[in-house]
């Protein structure tokens, strides 16, 4: 059995790859730069083309799927007609909840989920609530000025470690049991921004900063960050944030159900990762 993981060089696919290769699976991988720096045999293809696909899918009976709408129906397609007997979509936690309506992340992943039905092929969903490593964005300001800028620092999250995310997509991928599941996936505690800020301090030796932005400082940071460019989507942001300072985040016990061990917490991220903020 061949299993193809796209997004191959992104945090979590890197893990699915290494964690697969220690299992002994057979595995390929699919990058838009085919020269990239990965322990597989890489083949040159692009998510928003679908058609780009065609070698890399052949003989393929599983796959791990990053998440792109644009390409999203016609991939599923191509999959499903090559023979794909399962995929393994990570999606996001904000398609398990009509709470964040018709926000972008929310749309994206239901669009995604959607082609991925749609096509017939046997899934399982990873529904990831906030990814550890997106604070790796921090690195360089923590590296240059000892302290970090944070729209609502006292917001709370559910910070998850992506080899947990990978570990689970793995179990997923090798084992039976997981088709038709959609998994919320979280970290085991919740936390303030806050509270992860002093964690990496912990981890790296060193105190370390914030300062809290006033809402204009915030709503043109998530339009740099995450490219908003309507007023709406900004202001859905913003009553997001504000809707969970000092509320605790969502937790789910999923990770150590499928894994039979305790998720990993944000400390242990930390740990792992001191080195990205270490100048």
């Amino acid at each position: 059995m061949t299993i193809l993981v796209t997004g191959a060089t992104g945090n979590v696919g890197r893990s699915v790859i290494t964690q697969l290769l220690s299992a002994g699976a057979s595995v390929r991988a699919t990058s838009r730069n085919p020269q990239a720096d990965l322990p597989v045999e890489v083949y040159a293809a692009d998510l928003a083309k679908p058609e780009s696909f065609e070698s890399a899918l052949e003989g393929v009976e599983k796959v791990f799927l990053f998440p792109n709408p644009p390409g999203a129906d016609g991939f599923a397609s191509l999959a499903k007609a090559k023979g794909v007997k399962h995929i393994v979509l990570l999606s996001s936690q904000a398609a398990a909840h009509e709470s964040y309506g018709d926000s972008v992340i929310r749309t994206r992943h239901v669009t995604v989920e959607d082609a991925v039905k749609r096509a017939g092929v046997d899934w399982t969903f990873l529904r990831p609530g906030a990814f550890a490593t997106n604070t790796l964005y921090w690195a360089g300001a923590i590296k240059k000025e000892g302290s970090v800028r944070l729209p609502f620092a006292d917001t709370n999250v559910n910070p998850i470690h992506e080899a947990d995310i990978a570990a689970v997509a793995v179990k997923a991928l090798l084992e039976d049991g997981h088709i038709g599941a959609a998994y919320e996936l979280t970290g085991p505690e919740s936390i303030s921004q806050r509270e992860q800020v002093s964690l990496i301090g912990a981890a790296v030796g060193r105190e370390i900063g914030v300062v809290d932005m006033t809402v204009a400082e915030a709503r043109a940071h998530w339009a740099k960050q995450f490219g908003f460019t309507s007023d709406e989507a900004l202001d859905g942001m913003l009553k997001m944030h504000q809707a969970a300072v000092g509320k605790p985040a969502d937790l789910t016990t999923v990770v150590a159900e499928v894994l039979g061990r305790p998720a990993r917490t944000y400390a242990e991220w930390a740990t792992d990762h001191k080195a990205d903020f270490i100048a």
